[in-house]
């Protein structure tokens, strides 16, 4: 489980740096891309090839990293067997109620009529 979790946070590492990889590319709009003049240290050849190299490979870790922490996901949490059958005889337990049954309405004479609101019982009559 720990490894597991080792993981998820490099993931989570990888993912924020690539975010921030790809913020800084230049964009056609201008976006908020570092390249600056040519006479800048590296320039922006320089800056847009080393973007471009680090998007692939954070892009490739991103997804080798998803892939193995789902395989561990389904490791961890697999079941020894699976049923693919409803045991219908099995006896439910005592005090449960059928949610999915139509509701019984007991049998009435006649709906009672409601009585009329006197000015004293309704808070809202004036």
């Amino acid at each position: 489980m720990s490894l597991f979790i080792f993981l998820t946070v490099i993931q989570a590492l990888v993912a924020a740096t690539l975010v921030g990889v790809v913020l800084m590319q230049r964009s056609e709009g201008g976006g908020l891309g570092i390249g600056g003049g040519s006479s800048s240290g590296i320039g922006a050849r320089g800056a847009a090839d080393f973007l471009t190299r680090a998007t692939k490979w954070l892009a490739i870790a991103f997804v080798l990293l998803s892939i193995v922490l789902a395989a561990l996901a389904v490791r961890e949490s697999s079941v020894g067997t699976v049923s693919s059958t409803l045991e219908r005889g099995a006896n439910a337990p005592a005090g449960a109620t059928d949610l999915l049954a139509e509701p019984q309405v007991p049998a009435q004479a006649a709906p009672a009529e409601p009585t009329p609101a006197t000015p004293a019982q309704d808070p809202l009559a004036e």
